[in-house]
């Protein structure tokens, strides 16, 4: 695998899913998870007691942690070296596209990604279903779900297993684009 992929999963304050409260970034490199970030966000937003009940993650936890704004310049480098990866990614993508609008930050108008949902679907049709907490137990992959950093490397985790399994990448490459806040259509 010579192309570098960026793996990445955001958690949510509340159901606007318009800001993120943490991220997590994993960066896979010739088949191997080579760097991992993680980073609580100030949402700078109300939390819904549902988010805080399904992350952990409450206002006080985030008052002092970096606002998306502030985390960008930071993140940003990792985010722009790679094809874009996560699971039930449109997800993931429209966060990142609606928290670039909302702070004014200017970057790709389009990014390539793949969805490891989707990617799933196709390896291991039998599966009851694709989520990301029921590939991993089929793989033997560690999940503490809905904890960023986790679902960032699990992610990562099962694009390495797909591609060694000999999954064509570019046949699950979309591409996103960040104005419009959604998936092009494949031509």
């Amino acid at each position: 695998m010579s192309q570098r992929f960026i793996a990445f999963d955001v958690e949510t304050p509340n159901s606007r899913n318009d800001r993120m409260s943490a991220i997590g970034i994993s960066v896979i490199e010739d088949g191997q998870i080579v760097k991992n970030i993680y980073s609580l966000v100030n949402p700078q937003q109300h939390f819904e007691p549902f988010n805080v009940w399904l992350t952990g993650i409450s206002p006080a936890l985030v008052a002092d942690q970096p606002t998306f704004g502030e985390l960008w310049p930071i993140i940003e480098p990792y985010m722009s070296g790679g094809i874009l990866a996560a699971h039930s990614a449109p997800f993931d993508m429209s966060v990142l596209a609606k928290c670039l609008a909302a702070y004014g930050i200017e970057w790709k108008s389009r990014a390539e990604y793949v969805c490891t949902c989707t990617m799933g679907r196709r390896c291991y049709p039998d599966l009851p279903n694709h989520k990301l907490n029921t590939l991993c137990d089929h793989l033997g992959l560690e999940l503490d779900h809905h904890n960023a950093s986790s679902d960032s490397m699990a992610c990562a985790g099962l694009l390495i297993d797909y591609i060694n399994k000999g999954m064509d990448i570019k046949a699950f490459k979309r591409t996103y684009d960040f104005a419009a806040c959604r998936t092009l259509r494949r031509k």
